[in-house]
């Protein structure tokens, strides 16, 4: 079992920054890749970024110059710098950790709430 927690959510106003962080545990040495997605009321959930540990970052129609994804391997931690925040992006934020081998899955977060306020 591999555990996931994304912490850093909050109440911000537009133009504002926020830094979103989340940590594997658990059996993390089958992780090999973790990244964000984000959901609306009413919509899919969606890809924001997902970073492997090797390999090429794979980014989704969602992605903004604004967001910057970023993760410490040995640490099994991944991050999300979000700048000059919008209303558009307020929503959940969920971290996904993704584990190779038989029991190969993704493993999620419960969520972090992003609200733009003025």
């Amino acid at each position: 079992q591999v555990q996931v927690v994304e912490s850093g959510g909050g109440l911000v106003q537009p133009g504002g920054s926020l830094k979103l962080s989340c940590a594997a545990s658990g059996r993390v040495t089958s992780v090999y890749r973790m990244g964000w997605y984000r959901q609306t009321p009413g919509r899919q959930r969606e890809l924001v970024a997902i970073m492997p540990y090797l390999g090429n970052t794979e980014y989704g129609d969602i992605m903004k110059a604004r967001f910057t994804i970023s993760r410490d391997n040995a640490a099994h931690t991944a991050a999300l710098q979000m700048t000059d925040l919008v209303p558009e992006d307020s929503a959940v934020y969920y971290c996904r950790a993704d584990v190779r081998g038989l029991q190969a899955r993704a493993y999620w977060g419960q969520g972090t709430q992003v609200t733009l306020s003025s």
